[in-house]
């Protein structure tokens, strides 16, 4: 698969860490854009921030990537974090920067868009901005972990919310816990 990953300057960081980590970044072509915000929320949030050695790291002000064209075929875009500042450029069509010219094409190309904001509570420009989104063809997956599994750590808890994403996606972590099956800390009592 050929991704665009991105993040923008909402907290949450954590989530684009687990991200990465959980797709072979080496058998697909990872994209990554990270706005000026999301780096210092990285830096802020987590002590290590590791992007892996395969992935290719773009500016955001470089419009010359390949993503910004809709002639560039790629499988799908994820936003993770994304600020309502961000869903709300993206909902008006802003295009002033490559994250956000690549949100429009995916838009217009009718390609996958996923949109994982973390912010809480919305007021209803930000709930306009969502529907203007949905409308538009994009994925809306706010970053809501879930507790079937019984999450043990942060890093757990942050899981659930990134196996949704991959799912959405089409690159299902082995690891996902899904409804109905053992819980991770039963497994753990067992062994």
């Amino acid at each position: 698969m050929k991704l665009v990953i991105a993040a923008t300057g909402a907290s949450g960081a954590i989530y684009l860490q687990r991200l990465l980590a959980q797709i072979d970044c080496g058998a697909h072509e990872i994209h990554l854009v990270m706005s000026a915000p999301a780096k210092a929320v990285a830096k802020q949030e987590l002590d290590d921030f590791k992007i892996p050695s395969n992935v290719l790291h773009h500016s955001e002000n470089d419009m010359n990537v390949p993503f910004v064209s809709g002639s560039a075929r790629f499988d799908a875009m994820v936003i993770v974090p994304c600020s309502m500042a961000t869903l709300g450029r993206i909902a008006s069509g802003s295009s002033d920067s490559a994250l956000l010219r690549a949100a429009d094409v995916f838009l217009k190309e009718r390609r996958k868009l996923i949109v994982v904001p973390r912010e809480t509570p919305w007021n209803l420009i930000h709930a306009r901005n969502v529907v203007t989104l949905l409308e538009a063809g994009a994925i809306v997956l706010p970053a809501i972990p879930s507790f079937y599994s019984r999450p043990g750590s942060v890093t757990e808890v942050v899981d659930t919310v990134v196996w949704r994403i991959l799912d959405q996606i089409g690159l299902p972590s082995a690891h996902t816990y899904r409804w109905g099956e053992e819980s991770v800390s039963a497994k753990r009592k067992k062994n």
